[in-house]
């Protein structure tokens, strides 16, 4: 996809409604300091659009990023952060699982899993709330440009095992720095998501 215009349209915080947007949506989850800001920046094609931190847990809003005026990225809070207190951590959870039930716009799901480890309990927890919710979620294996060459299929197979993937389940591996799995990201939102032409609207 060319990149002609991206717009922070919307945040919303944990007491906020859903906002019913008028462009398709795809939605990013994933633990704190997974890379879910760099991932976007990447895919929008700009350095530091969607913020990032080094202090994991700072993401405690949904962000929509409305690109072309064709289609909507949402970047949910990031979960899992250890020092976060439970009032936080249960925020994010309410506002993560009110946004997959009541989305009127929601087509694809994406979860973020660095592909240098095994996923944990909240990944495995993660993954099978999105498909309790109706979606099969596509899962990035972010970071790939950490990894050696040699050890990439051994670290895929682990993330296929360790959310017990099914057959159809599509994993894809993913670097924000070299940009591998950019082109194949935008493909599949392409393919499965009714992008509005900004000409017709």
């Amino acid at each position: 996809m060319v990149i002609k215009k991206v717009n922070l349209d919307i945040v919303i915080g944990p007491t906020s409604a859903i906002p019913v947007t008028e462009f398709p949506e795809v939605a990013f989850a994933g633990k704190s300091n997974v890379g879910k800001s760099s991932l976007i920046n990447a895919l929008i094609n700009r350095k530091s659009y969607a913020r990032t931190s080094s202090q994991p847990g700072k993401t405690q809003t949904c962000n929509f990023y409305n690109v072309n005026d064709a289609i909507m990225l949402v970047d949910l809070p990031g979960y899992g952060y250890a020092n976060a207190n439970e009032r936080v951590k249960a925020q994010w959870g309410k506002m993560i699982e009110a946004y997959l039930k009541k989305s009127k716009n929601l087509h694809l799901v994406f979860l973020l899993i660095d592909i240098r480890h095994d996923p944990g309990a909240n990944d495995k927890m993660m993954f099978d709330w999105i498909v309790s919710h109706g979606y099969r979620p596509v899962v990035i294996a972010t970071k790939l440009d950490k990894l050696k060459r040699s050890q990439v299929q051994k670290c895929l197979s682990a993330v296929k095992k360790g959310l017990n993937m099914q057959e159809g389940d599509v994993l894809i591996p993913f670097s924000s720095e070299t940009k591998v799995g950019v082109e194949e990201l935008w493909s599949l939102i392409e393919e499965h998501v009714p992008m509005i032409e900004p000409e017709n609207k």
